[in-house]
């Protein structure tokens, strides 16, 4: 790509699964196979089979979206560094990952070993899957409402806005029973509220059951300062040490993810270019929204994991 691309490699959470996802890159690239291999091997069990046979519904459980997620997208990295020879993939001034995705993108930057993020990544799904068995929650998007008007509904009806997307695309999260009285405000005021299909409400205060095991979880892994600096769901802005990871991890179970936010710091410090890994193409439509005059890049199976320079 040309001297003058600055870009940010970015990894898609949890509801971009696919059965059958990664396996044309697992055919191809003995250095994909070696990550699919490895996966099976930490977890004990074989992710790769879920990835590509399912059923659905194994893949859909958030115990194995969340590690299956991040296996894949860390194998569209690893595939698009062997396939794009000559620099035409440019290296990344920043990482950045939706949910789990985060967990990626420290991989991605050196944080964490490829094997280490898989691992808490199961862990994170097995205890938000449980905090969610315990106090079940759901999740609806919102289109139509501004997220200052949004607030006030939520404050209303006792649910907290779980993610900011993209202009019109915000994200509510809580007990089933508030979240249906949110939507119905919602309706009221002439904005559109669809339900998500989701086993939990993420980032809410309903997940802090998770947090205990996570705390012991990150006890036992070793984090390193981040190569590139990755930008935070939570505040968006960049962190590099390893503090400063695991209290975003944390954070970020309960938290928003405010993605529009991170997206415009990292236009800000002079992002002109963002590479979508992973299955699924929503963080490319969301930065789309967010700014048109970047460039979007997708890299998702064996038809688009070379990127044509310039």
């Amino acid at each position: 790509m040309e001297s003058s691309v600055k870009a940010a490699y970015v990894f898609p959470g949890q509801g971009s699964q696919a059965v059958g996802m990664g396996k044309d890159l697992y055919d191809n690239f003995p250095s994909v196979k070696a990550i699919f291999d490895a996966a099976d091997k930490a977890l004990g069990y074989s992710l790769s089979k879920i990835c590509f046979e399912g059923p659905e519904e194994a893949l859909k459980q958030t115990l194995n979206a969340q590690p299956a997620i991040l296996t894949v997208s860390y194998a569209c990295l690893v595939a698009a560094r062997e396939a794009n020879e000559d620099d035409a993939l440019p290296p990344a001034s920043y990482v950045a990952g939706h949910s789990v995705g985060e967990y990626t993108a420290l991989a991605a930057a050196g944080v964490l070993t490829f094997a280490t993020a898989l691992k808490l990544a199961r862990e994170r799904g097995r205890l938000m899957q449980e905090a969610g068995a315990k106090r079940p929650g759901t999740m609806a998007a919102v289109l139509g409402v501004d997220e200052s008007e949004l607030n006030k509904v939520c404050a209303g009806a006792g649910v907290v806005i779980g993610n900011v997307n993209c202009p019109g695309q915000l994200v509510i999260s809580g007990d089933k029973d508030k979240v249906d009285k949110a939507v119905s405000l919602i309706q009221a005021k002439k904005g559109r509220a669809i339900p998500l299909a989701v086993s939990a409400a993420f980032h809410s205060p309903l997940m802090a059951p998770a947090i205990p095991g996570m705390k012991a979880a990150f006890a036992s892994a070793n984090f390193v300062k981040a190569r590139v600096p990755v930008v935070a769901n939570t505040t968006a802005v960049a962190v590099e040490t390893p503090d400063a990871v695991k209290d975003e991890l944390i954070s970020q179970i309960t938290s928003c993810v405010q993605w529009q936010k991170s997206v415009e710091f990292m236009v800000s410090k002079g992002v002109n270019t963002f590479i979508e890994m992973g299955p699924g193409r929503v963080l490319t439509g969301c930065i789309k929204r967010i700014n048109r005059d970047v460039k979007t890049v997708n890299i998702s199976d064996l038809k688009t994991i070379r990127i044509i320079p310039g």
